[in-house]
């Protein structure tokens, strides 16, 4: 199958100092890849190639490629329309200051959506599939900011999720929210790899084998190994794959 999202020989550095080198990857449309590998081993900075958030840091240097169906992400004019493409999660919710509904229909008014009833389907099915609708069903004129940590960080996925991206990023999404919700939002999650394809950056290794189709190990802003969820936690082929994956280290 053609690969969705491919990194090739990507390497970034900040400021002269390596946090990727060399990366080469390849991820199927509508999977999950699970991103896993120690603090400050470049899992961030991966993500942020994608959508070219990179760009806005001015000490990153960019070599390599990504591509997105085959197509250079350098080399698209319009970055803006890019980042409707991507959906990306950030560990720490960025609430905007505006109502929980304001929140989800801002970036589809943005699009041109301005049809009420057409924002309310929009606005329910992204609280519904980020587990936050029967929370906040009663008050969705209350400030964004208003809601709890674990409630803004759904509704900071709600928001990602409003333009239905084609690539669905996510960074530590479940920091902040408790285990019984963390495993709803992982069952939808995985039924949204139907419409798009997933990448979880996530620290907690039995997350990537619960959700992950193939799971990636980068460690020291190299690229270790990847392969199919089984086997990477099985018989990976690289002695401190497994020493990570059975929590050796990390």
């Amino acid at each position: 199958m053609p690969s969705h999202l491919e990194f090739r020989d990507l390497s970034v550095t900040y400021a002269g100092k390596t946090a990727l080198d060399e990366i080469y990857l390849n991820i199927e449309k509508n999977s999950i890849i699970g991103i896993v590998g120690p603090a400050n081993s470049g899992k961030t900075t991966l993500l942020k190639t994608i959508n070219r958030t990179i760009d806005l840091i001015d000490s990153a240097k960019v070599t390599g490629q990504v591509l997105i169906n085959g197509e250079n992400v350098a080399e698209m004019r319009n970055v803006y329309a890019l980042r409707r493409r991507i959906g990306m999660v950030f560990p720490l919710p960025v609430g905007l200051p505006m109502t929980v509904y304001e929140n989800v229909a801002y970036a589809p008014r943005r699009m041109g959506i301005h049809d009420k009833a057409e924002l309310d389907i929009i606005v329910e099915r992204c609280l519904t599939q980020s587990v936050l609708w029967d929370e906040v069903k009663d008050r969705l004129d209350l400030l964004g900011t208003k809601l709890s940590g674990g409630q803004q960080q759904r509704l900071t996925l709600a928001r990602a999720l409003s333009l239905e991206p084609e690539i669905l990023c996510l960074d530590e999404f479940s920091i902040a929210i408790d285990p019984v919700t963390t495993m709803k939002i992982e069952d939808v999650l995985m039924g949204l790899k139907e419409k798009m394809t997933i990448v979880l950056v996530t620290n907690l290794t039995q997350q990537a084998r619960r959700m992950a189709d193939q799971v990636a190990f980068i460690n020291a802003s190299q690229l270790v190994e990847c392969g199919p969820t089984a086997k990477m936690f099985e018989n990976p082929e690289k002695e401190i794959t497994e020493r990570y994956l059975n929590g050796d280290f990390g």
